[in-house]
């Protein structure tokens, strides 16, 4: 009996030593971090992706509009099933924001969700998307975002309790279902419709509202951008594939409009959280919006995922 006690502890030991370090954050390689910072960034072409990415949405001041959406102090609330994510300062300010990040720090964060003290961010932080972005999207999007106004608002902690406020936990969610790989495999390789794939997979960040999760809060297989039940309310996220009856119907042309001014083909208008989406989408090329529409017109069907 001592040798099987002895014996599963050393066992028990071992184990949690693995899950220790299959857990640990992970940040991105050193070359590449050099790689980014060698671009240098491009303030100018940066704002592209600060809109791409819906940065404001989140990290403006709740209820704010024209020039105060770029002064970034935080304070949106996000509620799930785990509690409530509050969106922090991430303004130039040294103290309150980000203004004393590297751009080393920055990528970390956007490419591996491991912030600039080496834990991991909370997945309500879109990094699962963000970290499809290219190096010189990173270093613009960083150069841009220094830019703009300081806030001296202080961050507010996140409202999760236990286990979910384990952060090391987190580790184990990343192993489960972080990866930079395309979300869904197409078969064209049409320039527009790998562009469109770039801006909503990646910095548009669209599936992580318009794609069902499991308990734990990973994706469903299979079930990309087929919809979900909206996490802050009553209702569902529409299905965004040919599959659902959402927007099946619609042309690229109507995609592309709507993204543009808002209005659908019945000339009804766009409403709920996708309202500061669509007012982010306007801010782009119209090439860009083409290629967003293109891009969903080419997905495989799927049945609604809240069904």
């Amino acid at each position: 009996m001592k040798r099987l006690a002895l014996g599963l502890g050393v066992a028990a030991i071992a184990g949690a030593g693995l899950a220790f370090v299959l857990t640990a954050p992970r940040p991105v390689a050193a070359e590449r971090l050099e790689a980014i910072a060698a671009t240098g960034g491009d303030a100018a072409a940066g704002e592209t992706m600060f809109w791409a990415g819906g940065c404001a949405s989140c990290h403006a001041a709740p209820g704010a509009e024209g020039d105060a959406k770029l002064v970034l102090s935080g304070g949106v609330k996000l509620k799930s099933d785990f509690g409530t994510f509050i969106a922090p300062n991430i303004s130039p300010d040294p103290q309150a924001g980000i203004g004393e990040w590297s751009i080393s720090d920055f990528a970390n964060a956007m490419l591996a969700g491991v912030s600039p003290d080496g834990s991991h961010y909370y997945p309500a932080f879109p990094y699962g998307s963000y970290t499809r972005m290219t190096d010189g999207d990173i270093a613009d999007l960083f150069a841009f975002m220094k830019t703009l106004p300081e806030s001296k608002v202080a961050s507010l902690p996140h409202e999760i309790g236990f286990p979910f406020n384990i952060r090391r936990s987190l580790g184990g969610w990343k192993l489960l279902f972080f990866t930079d790989q395309p979300r869904v495999q197409l078969a064209s390789d049409d320039p527009q419709i790998k562009r469109g794939q770039y801006l909503v997979e990646g910095p548009g960040h669209c599936g992580e509202c318009h794609t069902p999760r499991n308990p734990i809060g990973g994706f469903v297989s299979n079930a990309w951008l087929s919809g979900a039940q909206n996490p802050e309310g009553e209702g569902v996220i529409p299905n965004l594939t040919p599959g659902g009856k959402s927007i099946s119907s619609w042309s690229t042309s109507d995609i592309a409009y709507y993204l543009e001014s808002g209005f659908t083909p019945d000339f009804d208008s766009v409403g709920g959280s996708m309202v500061d989406v669509q007012k982010n989408m306007a801010k782009l090329k119209s090439d860009d919006r083409d290629a967003i529409a293109a891009y969903l017109k080419a997905l495989p069907e799927r049945p609604n995922g809240w069904e």
